[in-house]
């Protein structure tokens, strides 16, 4: 009876008496606190990914024969569909977001602050129009999101200047006479 049952009394384990079979402590043993192997969670990837899915210059490549017509991001339109890292959604019937989630910051040159306070001295107070000088940085993303066959892909699209949405908006304006 005491073979069946490893925590009978008397049991002699793998380390010693009066332990379980398998179990170990002592320095050798990880305990609370030490790293542990990882252990697959939720959300965590099981399998490899497909091939091409987020690996970096993973573009669409278009069908053969298939001419692409405006490419928005990492999305290609065609004549036969849209081509997305994800897959091709359907032409007819797209729908078409477009976000501006860029903003343009005007300030002071840091050029015309050391000619403003160099010549300011020198010609007395004429080199602080220098100080009017200003440059423009734009920041920030333009996002396009387009919904087709019950699927949607979203690319942001850097804003390098003002117009990049302009820009960015007559390319998604020309899908959307496509998708008609």
């Amino acid at each position: 009876m005491s073979e069946q049952n490893p925590y009978a009394s008397g049991y002699e384990g793998e380390n010693g008496p009066g332990e379980g079979k398998g179990y170990t402590w002592g320095p050798g043993a990880p305990g609370y606190g030490y790293p542990q192997p990882p252990q697959p969670a939720y959300g965590y990837p099981q399998d490899a990914p497909p091939p091409g899915f987020g690996a970096p210059g993973a573009y669409p490549v278009p069908v053969a024969g298939a001419t692409p017509l405006v490419t928005i991001g990492d999305v290609v339109v065609t004549q036969n569909g849209i081509l997305t890292p994800v897959g091709t959604l359907p032409l007819q019937g797209a729908v078409w977001t477009v976000t501006d989630l860029s903003r343009t910051e005007e300030k002071m040159a840091q050029t015309g602050i050391v000619l403003g306070i160099i010549l300011g001295v020198l010609l007395c107070g004429l080199g602080l129009l220098f100080l009017l000088m200003k440059e423009k940085k734009t920041t920030g993303f333009v996002q396009v999101t387009v919904s087709s066959g019950g699927r949607h892909h979203v690319t942001m699209v850097p804003a390098n200047s003002p117009e990049t949405f302009h820009i960015v908006m007559g390319q998604v304006n020309y899908a959307r006479g496509l998708s008609v």
